[in-house]
């Protein structure tokens, strides 16, 4: 696996604290001594290899009876560390068992002889300049914390290390995954997405590792998974905090080992794939809740990825106009859409701007149209005026009228409850009392959910 580049990370931050309030995040590991005067020393593992024994030529020095001269070494592997044993008297323990060679995972203890170490991590801001560029990809913006995504994105997108995209629906998540995508050395490979709020969760395990025939009623055929599709390419698990904390731990363990068993399967299938996820919520603040896996989170988040709300960079949208409808749009259009533009707050984010340029570029030339209603589907809760209902037309085929009316209640309910709900999927299918798939086929159908590189 490629390593992770050298990003510049401040040392100030808290062991095993997440930065908090900062954009843009890496973890760094290191060891730490819990045992012997020196207990509470940090070693940071910022290279490839961390070498640790009684010896004075190692990276971590042990003078203990119970430590042999050569004891142990940490090896990184991509954004995973290795333990190995070097032979030593004693042995090497981790987590109370002994082993030759092992993945570490987030507060593991290892013990060599009688003394303890705590791999521990830590997640920090990132200190860098903004790219030149104001697009990469789908993504587009000229604010500064947009270009420090831009420049961020580029240097990780040549390592396997896994990305948390952070950010409220239809801030271009999935646009910024598509873009590590086509940055990396996998490009040739295939990009499998996976929402996993799109699917219940009595069949989102099968989705992500595949079933045998017969695994389960109804499994008629065998099933390749996301996670089996991604290999050789980038996996991106969309709406990752909406995963069930019973599948959680599987996840961690395929992450892990890279290899996981379909359902009903007695051999592993092994996978090499780029994990990109992404959460519309704070992830470190839902593993304090308990609502998500620690490990996992740490597994996931080797990078921390947020991208801003519309509303906080309002000095891209004439940019993003333009992207969205045309070259010189935004001047074209009245000074009253443009005053609108804004000063709307955007809920919906990139993805409502879009749909809103769609409608103004109609009437980009026609400075005469009314531009009220160019942002009705942004506030959909204000109350109609006395009167106004939905229309229905009462002269043609019954079934062809009867439709047109029930496409337009449909199209006006679902705008509406994604309005109240935020564009929350999961919270609009439990209000509507839908299940989420048959929810996003019915966004679909109205161009109310497009996908997420927009």
């Amino acid at each position: 696996m490629t390593s992770v580049p050298p990003v510049p990370i401040p040392t100030h931050t808290l062991l095993g604290e997440r930065a908090r309030g900062d954009r843009l995040a890496a973890q760094q590991f290191h060891l730490v001594l819990l045992d012997t005067e020196r207990a509470g020393t940090v070693y940071p593992l910022s290279g490839e290899v961390l070498r640790i024994g009684k010896a004075p030529e190692n990276d971590v020095v042990l003078d203990h009876p119970t430590v042999s001269r050569n004891h142990l070494l940490v090896r990184r592997q991509g954004d995973r560390f290795l333990v190995q044993d070097l032979g030593s008297t004693n042995g090497t323990f981790l987590d109370g068992a002994q082993v030759r060679e092992a993945y570490l995972r987030p507060g593991a203890l290892i013990e060599a002889g009688d003394v303890r170490l705590r791999f521990s991590p830590q997640v920090a801001p990132v200190e860098i300049a903004p790219s030149a560029e104001d697009r990469l990809g789908e993504l587009v913006g000229r604010s500064v914390p947009m270009r420090q995504i831009f420049a961020l994105l580029q240097r990780i997108a040549p390592t396997d290390s896994t990305v948390l995209l952070v950010g409220e629906t239809g801030t271009g998540k999935g646009a910024a995954a598509k873009a590590l995508h086509k940055l990396s050395p996998r490009a040739s490979g295939p990009l499998v997405v996976f929402d996993c709020a799109s699917v219940s969760d009595s069949l989102i395990e099968s989705e992500l590792f595949g079933h045998e025939k017969g695994a389960f009623t109804g499994a008629v055929g065998q099933r390749i998974g996301c996670l089996e599709r991604a290999h050789g390419g980038t996996l991106f698990l969309d709406e990752i905090d909406d995963l069930a904390l019973d599948l959680q731990p599987k996840l961690l363990r395929a992450l892990e080992d890279r290899e996981f068993y379909r359902l009903g399967a007695s051999t592993p299938v092994s996978f090499d794939a780029h994990i990109v996820v992404a959460s519309k919520k704070d992830l470190w603040a839902e593993t304090q809740a308990g609502r998500f896996r620690e490990d996992l989170y740490f597994r996931l988040s080797v990078f921390t990825v947020t991208l801003p709300s519309l509303r906080d960079r309002k000095e891209d949208i004439p940019l993003l106009v333009d992207a969205f409808g045309g070259r010189e749009l935004w001047e074209r259009l009245p000074e009253k859409v443009r005053e609108q533009f804004l000063g709307h707050t955007w809920p919906g984010n990139v993805r409502e701007l879009r749909n809103a340029v769609e409608r103004a570029r109609h009437m980009a030339d026609i400075p005469e149209l009314a531009v009220e209603g160019l942002l009705r589907e942004s506030t959909p809760e204000a109350p109609p005026p006395s009167g106004e209902h939905l229309q229905a037309e009462y002269s043609g085929p019954f079934k062809a009228c009867k439709d047109e009316l029930v496409r337009a209640f449909e199209r006006e309910y679902l705008t509406r409850l994604l309005s109240r709900t935020k564009g929350n999927i999961a919270r609009a299918a439990r209000e509507a009392e839908l299940d989420r798939k048959h929810l996003y086929s019915l966004l679909h159908k109205y161009g109310l959910v497009q996908s997420e590189g927009e």
